[in-house]
């Protein structure tokens, strides 16, 4: 189970890498043609990967559920490698859509994971099993941003270390790119004791009690992929997800975005290293939280009521960000950090929520499709939302007076739209409680 997780959080770190020094590479790659646009033309690299993702998640899913997990881990990783380094080598913007791109298309290791962390544990420990796999987010979170904001640029923070003329001087954003590399094929090492869980349960009384579970929550769990899109405990659950999927990783990109714009656009002029330490203090928070809090908050109250207590507080957390902007020194740096921690604690047990109620909804041998699926279609709200995001938060800098609201406060104002409508499918008639939650 370790070895999973640590291959699930060698997946996250690219993405959680990127976010304290986007803004910068965006600028030093020279695409833009005013300041405003920065924020533009960099939600197009998020979004690339997200779409390489959506393309390849049901085929990767297909291959996990007949070849196994494990080789669909190990290509996976080795992606990351190739990939991920020649991104840090991006000389110019297209370079860096497509390697991103490329990247998305061959890590297909989230749906198999997922899987994989309901196939290890017993049904009484599924909410810490798959905590665990959510909870190496946190670990990219703390490790990702901290790498991020601290080596890029290397020749500039650490001219004793670091020389113009090097590799890391030419290219600036080199050096967390590699070190993410070498920990991915770390990983890959790793797997080598990483063990198959595909065939583990396929005993006859398991299979007995599988189709019982499907006889009784009547969602007609055949081997088919129509039949999973039939199930409607499976989609309310996935559509669940991708709302607040969209809704998380568009908050990602606005933050990093905001955090580092200047303040004649109501930005904080953040560093990369200020950034880097916000998401990774905040990561930490989180970490703690999902492996000693949530398991006992799910055990005893359900995935349920934590889903939607933390989805109106990150609606009314949300709503304070904007006049942050009117604070300066240890004050704002304070009240960054605890904001940041409690947003991505909300994100975190919303979350874990939805991946418990997606793998209970189907079979054992069904995860790695409907995973498949589900990260399918959280890939495209996910290749949307930076993309969505950097354009919104472009317009919002051109727009900072002469409208109704402040530019700033609409974009914080369409991002808690997004919450308030995941937060209303919670619901009846839309939303149907699994058998085995209830």
């Amino acid at each position: 189970m370790l070895n999973g997780h640590c291959n699930c959080y060698d997946f996250a770190l690219p993405i959680q890498s990127l976010f304290p020094y986007l803004y910068f590479m965006i600028r030093d790659l020279k695409v833009a043609k005013q300041e405003q646009d920065i924020g533009f033309y960099a939600g197009f690299v998020g979004a690339t990967y997200f779409l390489g993702r959506t393309i390849s998640a049901v085929p990767w899913g297909i291959f996990a559920d007949k070849y196994g997990r494990k080789p669909c881990i190990v290509i996976s990783i080795l992606s990351v490698i190739v990939f991920n380094t020649l991104f840090g080598l991006s000389t110019t913007y297209w370079m860096a859509i497509v390697t991103r791109g490329l990247l998305g298309l061959l890590c297909g290791i989230l749906g198999p994971i997922k899987a994989y962390a309901s196939e290890v544990c017993r049904k009484e420990h599924q909410a810490l099993g798959i905590s665990l796999v959510t909870s190496s987010r946190a670990i990219a979170l703390v490790v990702g941003p901290a790498i991020g904001g601290f080596l890029s640029q290397p020749a500039k923070k650490y001219p004793n270390l670091f020389s113009e003329e090097s590799i890391f001087g030419r290219f600036p954003y080199f050096l967390p790119c590699f070190v993410i590399s070498v920990l991915a094929a770390g990983a890959c090492v790793a797997c080598i004791w990483l063990p198959e869980t595909l065939h583990m349960h396929h005993d006859d009384k398991v299979e007995a009690i599988d189709a019982l579970e499907a006889q009784e929550s009547g969602s007609g769990r055949m081997g088919t992929t129509k039949s999973l899109l039939k199930n409607w405990q499976l989609m309310s659950a996935i559509t669940l997800y991708c709302v607040f999927s969209l809704h998380d990783t568009a908050y990602l990109e606005i933050f990093s975005l905001w955090a580092v714009s200047s303040r004649k656009f109501r930005g904080l002029s953040f560093t990369s290293q200020d950034v880097g330490t916000v998401l990774a203090i905040s990561g930490f928070g989180v970490l703690v939280y999902q492996l000693a809090i949530y398991p006992f908050l799910a055990k005893y109250v359900g995935p349920i009521k934590p889903f939607r207590y933390a989805a109106v507080l990150s609606i009314l957390l949300l709503a304070t960000y904007p006049f942050m902007a009117n604070l300066y020194g240890l004050e704002l740096k304070i009240l960054i950090n605890i904001a940041s921690l409690l947003k991505n604690m909300f994100a975190a047990t919303i979350t874990i929520a939805c991946n418990i109620l997606q793998n209970t909804a189907v079979a054992q041998q069904q995860r790695g499709v409907a995973n498949g699926i589900s990260v399918t279609l959280m890939s495209i709200f996910k290749a949307v939302a930076p993309a969505a995001a950097g354009i919104l938060f472009s317009w919002a800098q051109k727009h900072i007076s002469g409208l109704f609201l402040p530019g700033d406060q609409i974009l914080f104002l369409m991002l808690n739209m997004v919450s308030v409508i995941g937060f209303m499918l919670t619901f009846k008639p839309f939303f149907t409680i699994p058998n085995v939650i209830r």
